[in-house]
């Protein structure tokens, strides 16, 4: 059996979810998540718990099972807690700054860059090169922060760009002089 969809889900105290057929949806402080299950899948709601079963052992089975069941705790913890991602900007000049709820960026191009966020992410800029993307879903929350930094990856030379918040960035050599 998967490690990870054998687990069952605790639901905490103030989340309550609900299983219909095939809909799992799961309503907290934050917020309100459903996803749509597998038709090979079941969830079942037992006793303060979400329990995920796969029918066969399968191999497309047992990926679904670990999926699905992923997918149910991520809900679960992004309407109790929610999830945040951090961007860094590394370079002379490089600041951000938020626009409404839009996210300025100067990055060294010839024009500033302006983000839209999308629908279940917001921006919080913390200082003028630290940038976190806050939100229930983490999809949501990852993709949001993979477009940001798409703008100015990181370049291997001197570093500079937009990086994950610990990321590491291998550093090439320049040139060598004899």
């Amino acid at each position: 059996m998967s490690r990870v969809g054998k687990q069952p889900v605790p639901v905490p105290s103030g989340v309550t979810a609900t299983v219909s057929g095939q809909q799992c949806a799961v309503k907290g402080p934050k917020g309100q998540l459903s996803v749509e299950v597998h038709p090979s899948i079941r969830v079942s709601l037992d006793d303060n718990q979400l329990v995920v079963t796969r029918p066969s052992d399968a191999p497309e089975h047992r990926a679904l099972h670990g999926l699905t069941r992923a997918l149910v705790a991520n809900m679960v913890v992004g309407v109790t807690d929610g999830f945040r991602k951090s961007l860094e900007l590394r370079g002379t000049g490089y600041r951000a700054q938020l626009q409404g709820q839009s996210l300025l960026l100067n990055l060294g191009f010839s024009h500033p860059v302006v983000i839209a966020p999308l629908d279940g992410a917001t921006f919080e800029v913390e200082t003028q090169t630290l940038v976190h993307i806050v939100g229930i879903d983490k999809q949501v929350v990852g993709q949001q922060a993979a477009l940001v930094r798409r703008v100015r990856p990181p370049e291997p030379y001197h570093g500079k760009g937009v990086r994950y918040v610990g990321e590491y960035v291998r550093q090439k050599a320049g040139k060598s002089r004899v």
